[in-house]
């Protein structure tokens, strides 16, 4: 005859390997957190914190980013926290993304004028005030990258 507790978790012992519930005030994180998997199996005890982990395993990755030209371009990401795995951590780091977030944020900028702007939609409907817009474009472009 068996005795339980309160609060005790039976588990029934029916297969050869009976597998035990993980009690509901542990958490269990599994995860490789670097791009090479290890030689062999290691224990690491006493890691009490997330932060513990990062600062022990201290994981990064080598990324190859692609620009619009077809140009790689390569970028370490190293991660210290939870946080560094998000969109802003990750942009963070990399000068490549920065340069196509302050891109983006032009060309949400362009289009916005676009839109709100009558006299340059006027401006751009007409052919030759057009032409005439793209020209000066295109020599203060000119001027700047000779600056």
């Amino acid at each position: 005859m068996e005795t339980y507790g309160i609060g005790g978790t039976e588990v029934p012992g029916d297969a050869s390997e009976a597998i035990s519930e993980i009690s509901q005030n542990r958490t269990l994180l599994i995860e490789q957190l670097t791009a090479d998997a290890p030689f062999k199996p290691e224990i690491v005890e006493g890691l009490t914190s997330i932060d513990d982990v990062f600062n022990h395993f201290s994981p990064s990755v080598e990324v190859e980013f692609q620009d619009s030209e077809g140009v790689t371009k390569e970028e370490k990401l190293s991660f210290n926290g939870l946080a560094d795995f998000g969109v802003k951590g990750i942009t963070a780091q990399s000068k490549f993304l920065k340069d196509l977030t302050t891109q983006n944020e032009q060309f949400v900028k362009i289009v916005k004028q676009l839109k709100s702007n009558k006299i340059l939609r006027k401006a751009l409907e007409n052919k030759e005030t057009k032409e005439a817009m793209l020209n000066t474009i295109y020599a203060l472009v000119k001027e700047i990258e000779e600056a």
